[in-house]
């Protein structure tokens, strides 16, 4: 019965498009961040084009008041997900208005505090969650400009879609201003505050590029945003239609449940990509910079009508982020990516049934093999032709919502191609076709090269030996070199250490962190070898090279913990958690062995983010590091709003449970925990 309430709601909600056209939205609002909670005013202007007696505004768990149409009180109810605004409506232009509050449970968070004056809120709407905090529409065929004014302590920036008309601040408290000119669907609505500095670039077309940090990370500016203007003004020219917004800012949150997103003008994204420039080489934001960028134009101009064409925000996103990144690093690099997502889809294929043009089909589909899609057509139609079509594309259907055929004829305009079967095979199949993948893919003269190393891979060592020495030695992209190294994996030490010194003598932290990473069992013959990837500039590479050495040689654990003390690595404390748990593990260090478990368990404290949490709380639990504290914290973690953080949380509380001792410190715990924190282990415990 629930399906069939769903399908019907959807259904109605459809029906509503066709009668009601909502124009714009002017939004007043202010934030209590100690309850957690949003109130505002809301005025929507809307035409009516069919008659009709209720018109719904989806409102998730919100209460309302002052509802009127045209300055006039209007009957209206709420069933808990909408607000229903009862009467008799005929044609026309109108404007409704209307108080609200709300107490997010969803798509609003707040993270850090003003106690440890590291406060931030933000809003994720992905899909149709926008709901939760602003009442809206979770039809994503509705469009609405909107324009928003947001009430909130001074000392804080407040940042929305579209341009800051004006800051106006009074009694402590500022009002900021935002205005948008053009429509969009609702789940693009976005709200981030906190403490942040921004840098201003200038786009060639003149666009301003506000890029935003923490204060406290404004040395890592530069890597972070490396390459962002150039990624600009090259999606500009390679789209071929100027960037369809006043202004174009990044702003990054904390605890963010995605990599990044694509909010209209104003896109967020995870912390873990701000790096300096040795975090750069493993954690770069290039492609997610460039992925939200396209995303502007695939997705926020033009949008799909519905999930069953997802690919065409996804694809087209993922396959425009690679030709900028292309546009950077090169073609080797371009193809090499291309190769990497071969590999994933084909694998994924054995058992992944759902093709691309399915709402449910996976996300590995949507992206990249909805980028493989777009590639195999421009492949087929020329450059030229496919650039015309996608322009044409994104002119025709600015702000509206298409399906795959709305640009298929784009396509047909400019080329006899047979989308039939193209489409068959890339969109309507869950198979991958790597035939025609490696063909084009062949065109690259290192993945020729690597498809060659691939057809060795079943044959002894001996018989390839020459071609992987003779491969190692030459100047040939390294993904090429690290195809190599992940093949020896498998083979005797003897039978492959002088191609693995060959590997390291590359001196490219790329195929050096193969290394790494393939020889976990360490001879001693290779030892100093190994040891020189401690010194590489790899935060990656030093967490994997020392793990490794110090598990593999114990007589050498004192110098190379010595050697390391004082390192730290990503923004995520990578290095220094690691450090922390392989000195209180070797009883021969001398250190205060108290002071680095509290540090350690500081860092799985709620100071931190999940990522940093998980981590510390790992490696205490791998290496049986157990007290109260860390049993709080690790309730805390299942009820973080990241799901993969909370599961993590609750599998190991479920592990710890069948010890005896362990759960009775549970059940001593209960009473000093909150109230979410005490239903989550109380589920647990009843399990």
């Amino acid at each position: 019965m629930k399906y069939l309430f769903l399908f019907l709601s959807a259904f109605a909600f459809a029906q509503q498009t066709k009668s009601v056209d909502f124009k714009t939205a002017d939004g007043s609002i202010s934030i209590n961040p100690d309850s957690k909670s949003i109130s505002g005013t809301i005025t929507y202007t809307f035409e009516v084009l069919k008659p009709i007696d209720t018109i719904k505004i989806d409102a998730q768990n919100m209460t309302f008041s002052g509802v009127e149409l045209n300055h006039h009180s209007i009957t209206f109810t709420t069933n808990g997900k909408e607000l229903l605004l009862i009467y008799p409506f005929q044609r026309g232009k109108n404007f409704v208005q209307f108080s609200y509050d709300a107490k997010p449970k969803q798509t609003m968070y707040f993270t850090g505090s003003e106690a440890t004056d590291n406060l931030q809120i933000w809003t994720q709407g992905q899909g149709k969650y926008t709901s939760h905090w602003f009442p809206s529409f979770d039809d994503v065929n509705e469009k609405v400009i909107f324009n928003m004014e947001i009430a909130f302590e001074s000392k804080y920036q407040v940042v929305s879609n579209g341009i800051l008309k004006s800051i106006q601040t009074a009694n402590n408290s500022t009002h900021w201003k935002y205005q948008m000119q053009k429509p969009m669907s609702s789940y693009l609505l976005m709200l981030a505050i906190g403490k942040y500095e921004k840098n201003t670039l200038k786009a060639k077309s003149g666009i301003p590029l506000e890029l935003y940090l923490d204060p406290k990370d404004i040395s890592r500016q530069e890597p972070t945003y490396r390459y962002s203007k150039e990624i600009f003004d090259f999606l500009e020219n390679e789209i071929g239609v100027k960037y369809p917004w006043k202004i174009y800012r990044q702003i990054p949150v904390s605890e963010f449940l995605y990599a990044g997103m694509e909010n209209t003008s104003s896109t967020l994204f995870a912390t873990r990509y701000v790096v300096d420039s040795i975090g750069f080489e493993d954690r770069s934001y290039t492609n997610v910079n460039a992925h939200e960028l396209a995303h502007q134009w695939f997705g926020d101009l033009v949008t799909a009508k519905s999930g069953k064409d997802h690919w065409l925000q996804e694809g087209f996103a993922t396959y425009y982020a690679l030709l900028a990144e292309r546009s950077i690093y090169g073609d080797d690099y371009f193809y090499s990516k291309l190769y990497e997502s071969s590999l994933q889809l084909k694998q994924a294929s054995k058992t992944d049934t759902i093709p691309v043009l399915n709402p449910k089909a996976s996300s590995l589909s949507f992206y990249q093999k909805g980028a493989w899609a777009l590639h195999v057509l421009r492949e087929a139609i020329g450059e030229k032709a496919f650039k015309k079509a996608v322009k044409n594309y994104i002119l025709k259907y600015s702000c509206q919502n298409v399906t795959t055929q709305d640009f298929f004829n784009e396509i047909k305009k400019v080329s006899n191609y047979d989308l039939i079967n193209f489409s068959k095979v890339w969109l309507e199949s869950s198979d991958f076709n790597s035939t025609i993948a490696n063909e084009l893919l062949a065109k690259n003269n290192a993945m020729k090269i690597v498809l060659e190393v691939n057809k060795l891979r079943s044959k002894p060592i001996i018989e390839k030996y020459d071609f992987f020495e003779k491969t190692l030695k030459s100047d040939v992209y390294h993904s090429v070199k690290e195809a190599i190294v992940g093949q020896l994996f498998k083979e005797k030490f003897e039978d492959k250490k002088q191609l693995l010194r060959l590997a390291l003598q590359t001196q490219n932290i790329q195929i050096r962190q193969a290394v790494a990473s393939t020889l976990q069992k360490i001879p001693e013959e290779f030892r100093t070898d190994y040891e020189t990837l401690l010194d590489d500039k790899s935060y990656q590479t030093q967490e994997l090279a020392l793990y490794n050495l110090w598990n593999n040689f114990p007589s050498k654990r004192v110098e190379y913990l010595s050697k390391t003390k004082d390192w730290i690595g990503f923004n995520d404390y990578n290095l220094r958690i690691l450090w922390l748990s392989l000195a209180v593990s070797t009883p021969e260090y001398d250190a205060n062995k108290e002071t680095c478990i509290q540090e350690l368990v500081n860092y799985s404290s709620t100071k931190y983010e999940a990522t940093t949490r998980q981590n510390a709380l790992e490696y205490l639990l791998n290496f049986k590091i157990i007290n109260e504290e860390i049993l709080k914290n690790l309730v805390n973690a299942t009820t973080h709003h990241m799901w993969q953080f909370s599961k993590f949380g609750r599998d190991n509380i479920r592990l710890l449970l069948k010890n005896t001792e362990i759960r009775g410190a549970f059940q001593t715990l209960l009473p000093d925990l909150n109230e979410k924190e005490q239903f989550q282990l109380n589920r647990l415990l009843k399990e």
